[in-house]
């Protein structure tokens, strides 16, 4: 089965680390969170692995050149210009069987393998896994009607948001409503995929799930994973 990792932005909000350093390549305790995810999907059966690439490219293929013990095939679309968040699909050839897009950042213990089987049974042409999502407000809430007279008062609310895990699962057909180097992001191909009558199912998933991408979310993650890598990656469960 073939993964395409989405590794071609900027990760401006881990700056000023991801001003030297591409996103995917952050270290979370002995690894990259990149060879993290390439080991993972390894052990779920992908044996092609397709690199969606642009910011410092260049050090990507480099690392990635240098680690022989992958045991897959590992190519690269660059993308000259930005082109979100799956527009980088639409310069990738040879994508006709079932495919999964992962962003190349995201910690997670999730079973694939479940996601796969849930995404054949639904029949849809797109399954994206979710996560259960808390933001938390600091200071009490006040709601009023018209007249300002407080009807509600609300200490540090807390809300559960269910939000995407980016991780997607695509049929072939999908490939048709993508233009060539065109800018397109997830939220709104999806959408397209849905007023064109396509069916397009959520997979939740209570795993653990991170996405670095902000500086407290790193930090945890590196905590997270070097009190037990081997939740993470079941190789080294193994040895």
């Amino acid at each position: 089965m073939r993964a395409v990792i989405i590794a071609g932005g900027k990760g401006r909000r881990l700056a000023p680390y991801t001003t030297v350093l591409p996103k995917p390549l952050m270290p979370v305790g002995d690894y990259s969170i990149l060879e993290i995810v390439i080991r993972q999907l390894k052990s779920y059966g992908f044996t092609h692995i397709t690199m969606a690439v642009g910011y410092l490219s260049e050090l990507i293929r480099a690392v990635l050149d240098t680690r022989k013990n992958f045991g897959l095939k590992i190519d690269y679309s660059f993308e000259e210009k930005p082109l979100g968040t799956i527009g980088p699909l639409s310069l990738i050839g040879g994508l006709d069987e079932t495919f999964l897009v992962m962003n190349g950042d995201v910690l997670t213990t999730m079973d694939l393998s479940r996601l796969i089987k849930f995404h054949k049974d639904s029949r849809s042409v797109a399954t994206v896994a979710t996560h259960n999502h808390e933001v938390g407000v600091a200071y009490g809430v006040i709601t009023t009607n018209d007249n300002q007279e407080i009807t509600d008062y609300q200490e540090k609310p807390r809300t559960y948001y269910r939000v995407s895990m980016g991780i997607v699962l695509f049929e072939p057909e999908v490939m048709d409503y993508l233009t060539p180097n065109e800018h397109m992001n997830l939220p709104d191909f999806l959408l397209d995929l849905i007023a064109a009558g396509k069916k397009v199912m959520a997979y939740p998933s209570d795993s653990y799930w991170l996405d670095i991408g902000i500086p407290q979310e790193y930090a945890r993650a590196i905590e997270d994973f070097e009190s037990d890598p081997g939740r993470f990656l079941p190789d080294l469960r193994e040895q």
